[in-house]
């Protein structure tokens, strides 16, 4: 009995001590990640979107002469996705939220996440930086409707992306306007594009 107590004294004090580890070890890795989030992390952009609120569209003629309509009010065409420019719209206004997920406040990747699914079916990384590997790395010339624009910010790491429209014009989460349509010519945009991407 007398070297029970000893025995059982030394396993709690080891438990202790490997649940202080563990305990260190969390809250440092913790530290570690969002040290590095911080390299991929969006920068504030001060810009004024081409589209900030929703719209409410206008019927429009088609080239073939009968009325169609865009969701976003944008040169009207046949071949538009309207389920991509339907659900674009309907984000139109949402706050930026680092890290949010829904219409209370939404990131970038988790705003081009949840229109991907939802318009084409697939699911996509998590982070800008992550939906590399999601997609097939094509230059600015080659961007047609539903492909991504990713962007780097100033220590010159993937930390934005949004969803191409048409004639210049993409969708995404900015962080000074929230969900909006902007220009891929704007000076921020133009200067810190880094590619195109198709999803595989």
């Amino acid at each position: 009995m007398k070297r029970t107590i000893p025995i059982l004294l030394a396993s709690a004090l080891l438990l202790a001590s490997c649940e202080s580890v563990k305990s260190f070890m969390a809250r440092d890795l913790e530290e570690e990640d969002f040290i590095i989030g911080q390299l991929y992390v969006d920068e504030l952009v001060n810009e004024t979107p081409v589209i900030a609120s929703r719209v409410t569209p206008k019927p429009q003629r088609g080239s073939d002469g009968r009325e169609c309509n865009n969701a976003l009010g944008l040169r009207c065409n046949d071949d538009d996705n309207q389920d991509l420019y339907e659900t674009v719209n309907s984000w139109l206004g949402v706050p930026y939220k680092y890290g949010g997920t829904d219409r209370n406040g939404i990131d970038c990747s988790a705003f081009v996440g949840t229109v991907y699914k939802k318009v084409y079916h697939k699911t996509l990384h998590r982070t800008a930086n992550e939906m590399l590997r999601d997609v097939e790395l094509i230059s600015k010339s080659q961007l047609r409707e539903g492909d991504l624009l990713f962007f780097t910010n100033s220590k010159g790491k993937v930390s934005h992306v949004g969803i191409y429209l048409k004639d210049g014009l993409f969708a995404h989460s900015s962080t000074s306007a929230g969900v909006c349509v902007s220009r891929t010519d704007d000076t921020y945009w133009s200067k810190h594009f880094y590619k195109g991407g198709r999803v595989k």
